[in-house]
């Protein structure tokens, strides 16, 4: 049992993806790691297709690996739910990112920007790609942005 237990452990904690808690921890880290930023804008308790990438895409080993060696991560939530709110900073925070970066609104958007804040890829949706296809895609475009 203490086995089972401590296996159902590492196998969660391998899985394990760090996104930052402000669009501004992510800059600051991309900047000292030489790592790309991948921006996800999304609904997290309304948006279908966000919650499927969310599960099939962003929690899996192997977008974890490509993680440690190229990106640093921030999900840009934009959830309807009143008992899932953000702070009154992070929406504005994450307001002022989508106009930027999303200023047609669309759900799930996932942008991968320089350290400096230059988008290099820009994906919408989520419908037509699995997993291993987003994944490559992603690499791909760190790949040949790579300085």
């Amino acid at each position: 049992m203490k086995f089972a237990i401590l296996l159902l452990a590492g196998s969660i904690s391998l899985s394990f993806v760090p996104w930052q808690p402000d669009f501004e921890t992510a800059k600051k880290l991309a900047r000292e790691t030489n790592k790309f930023i991948l921006v996800n804008f999304s609904g997290s308790d309304w948006c279908g297709p966000c919650i499927r990438l969310h599960k099939e895409v962003f929690e899996s080993q192997e977008f974890k690996e490509l993680t440690d060696q190229s990106l640093i991560l921030y999900n840009a939530d934009f959830p309807r739910n009143k008992k899932n709110q953000l702070s009154k900073a992070l929406q504005q925070s994450n307001e002022a990112l989508a106009d930027k970066y999303n200023p047609l609104g669309k759900f799930p958007y996932t942008v991968i920007l320089t350290p400096g804040g230059k988008v290099i890829k820009a994906w919408e949706g989520y419908s037509n790609n699995n997993s291993a296809q987003f994944i490559e895609q992603i690499k791909s475009a760190c790949n040949a942005n790579r300085n």
